[in-house]
């Protein structure tokens, strides 16, 4: 499956999420330290730069906290985000009042790291399974109220993204069947019920199940908890007749063997809830102007 395009995210919803961080780093007081040891008239130029290798993503963030908190900040992109960068990597340089830039940089790293470590996570993957038909993606399992964010970082690291919320699709989980009696009148009821925009995929843990979905038909298959083995015979058959999506237990050891079975995408939660901060620092490169 081809990669997802990678835009810009809009500016109305970046910045509710990053005056949050902001109003919570700067609580009531606003930043004590800087005021009493930084005078007020001082300038610095400051960068950020990689410690270790990875896929940067989140730099619109970083401006934004920046102009937020100053618009007296100058930010300089070196690199941009889907960018490869090896450890030592200028990111981007600011120059600006000091206090400011103190102000801002907790926040501004917090995206980067966090924002590029999900991307740096995607783009191993992605490089895992290079050769096969299989997409990585991944799913809903994303830190409350950061969604957007982190999806997009999924983007930017050459992954595809699961539906955004509820309303985007059905997806008829494993506690959808057991509550509605069966994967019969589950599937039965949401092609009763879904209009002619809304995707169904049904998720199946044996070739059982997955013979009563080819059955009625649904629009791609959740194909959970499957041993490699079991995922090629159900890849065989469902044949094309709708999207093969194994998901469950996955692992970087173990990414390529499940998309040599066939699949057509690879969905993890652990992506986005579970990678690692990218190790980014800023320093000062001139104290005062």
């Amino acid at each position: 499956m081809p990669a997802m395009p990678l835009s810009p995210l809009p500016r109305t919803m970046l910045e509710p999420m990053i005056r949050r961080a902001l109003d919570e780093d700067l609580g009531l007081a606003g930043d004590v330290t800087s005021a009493a040891v930084i005078p007020p008239d001082r300038r610095s130029e400051v960068v950020a730069c990689a410690r270790q290798p990875g896929r940067v993503a989140g730099l619109d963030c970083v401006e934004l906290t920046c102009a937020l908190v100053d618009p007296a900040i100058t930010v300089t992109r070196r690199v941009k985000d889907g960018d490869p960068i090896a450890s030592g990597t200028e990111i981007a340089t600011f120059e600006g009042p000091s206090r400011s830039l103190l102000i801002a940089e907790r926040t501004a790293l917090n995206f980067l790291g966090h924002l590029s470590g999900i991307a740096s996570v995607t783009a191993d993957l992605v490089r895992r399974v290079e050769g096969t038909r299989a997409a990585i993606a991944c799913t809903r399992k994303t830190t409350p109220g950061l969604r957007t964010l982190e999806k997009y970082a999924v983007r930017a690291g050459g992954g595809m993204n699961h539906r955004y919320s509820l309303s985007d699709a059905m997806l008829i989980k494993d506690n959808h069947i057991a509550i509605a009696g069966g994967v019969v009148p589950a599937l039965t009821r949401a092609k009763q019920t879904v209009g002619h925009m809304v995707k169904i995929e049904i998720e199946v843990d044996t070739l059982a199940q997955l013979e009563q979905v080819l059955e009625i038909g649904a629009d791609a298959v959740l194909l959970d908890n499957m041993t490699p083995a079991t995922l090629r015979d159900a890849v065989a058959m469902i044949d094309g007749t709708a999207i093969a999506e194994a998901s469950g237990g996955i692992t970087p050891d173990s990414v390529r063997t499940v998309a040599e079975t066939g699949v057509d995408l690879i969905s993890m939660g652990w992506i986005t809830h579970s990678s690692p901060c990218l190790d980014i620092g800023l320093d000062v490169v001139a104290k005062q102007k």
